[in-house]
């Protein structure tokens, strides 16, 4: 693991519930070497306790459990928070458990036996996810970062201009088309919009977004 990624995760607590006790051990012994604080439960109901009273930033269950199963577990927590990041760890392959998860919106679904490297990428892409959480994906791979007022491509980063990032908001704000009148009244704020002026905008702006991402609908305006 790069010492980038080990720096980030251990700003950031995580719950582990598993009810196999070696398991359970051997794989707390691996986290408690990335996150600043681990905690352990032994089935579902545990879990859910802790997570109510601790707050974890990532939870990491595996399915089948005493009390409540790890898919009821993260129903539970996704009721409450449902921007929580939870990674399911399991030994089922079966459809049934793959489209329950894939509804729950989990950072990742491990198949058991765990290795390093699976609980790498895994982890990566949790990092991943809480940096975007602030976040708005408006194409794929593609998110403007509402804090910082930019757009993030990978590890791409385009910084906007105020009027940029008031045409963003507006385009993201509904789906529908952003008149010449409207651009020219909110991002011109009254005064006169030449021409060559929302051209040259365009152009830059373009130079930001997924290629054909942004639409010119003729003698109307534009829209994403």
């Amino acid at each position: 693991m790069e010492e980038t990624m080990l720096k980030k995760l251990s700003n950031f607590t995580v719950l582990y519930a598993e009810d196999e006790v070696g398991v359970r051990q051997n794989v707390s012994e691996m986290l408690s070497l990335f996150f600043k604080r681990v905690y352990l439960a032994k089935d579902g109901m545990e879990a859910y306790e802790l997570f109510l009273e601790k707050e974890p930033d990532l939870i990491i269950t595996d399915i089948k459990m005493p009390l409540i199963d790890g898919i009821e577990l993260a129903k539970k927590i996704r009721e409450k928070d449902h921007k929580a990041q939870i990674l399911i760890i399991s030994a089922y392959t079966e459809i049934d458990y793959m489209l329950d998860a894939i509804e729950l919106s989990l950072v990742r679904y491990i198949v058991k036996p765990i290795t390093e490297t699976k609980l790498v990428e895994a982890l990566d892409k949790f990092l991943v996810s809480k940096e975007n959480s602030g976040s708005i994906e408006f194409s794929e791979g593609w998110f403007y970062d509402m804090q910082n007022k930019q757009i993030k491509h990978g590890e791409d980063v385009f910084d906007l201009t105020k009027k940029e990032v008031k045409f963003l908001e507006m385009l993201l704000e509904r789906d529908s088309v952003i008149s010449y009148e409207e651009l020219e009244s909110q991002l011109w704020e009254g005064e006169y919009m030449s021409l060559n002026a929302l051209r040259l905008m365009m152009k830059n702006f373009r130079k930001k977004l997924p290629e054909g991402s942004l639409k010119n609908i003729q003698s109307i305006g534009y829209k994403l």
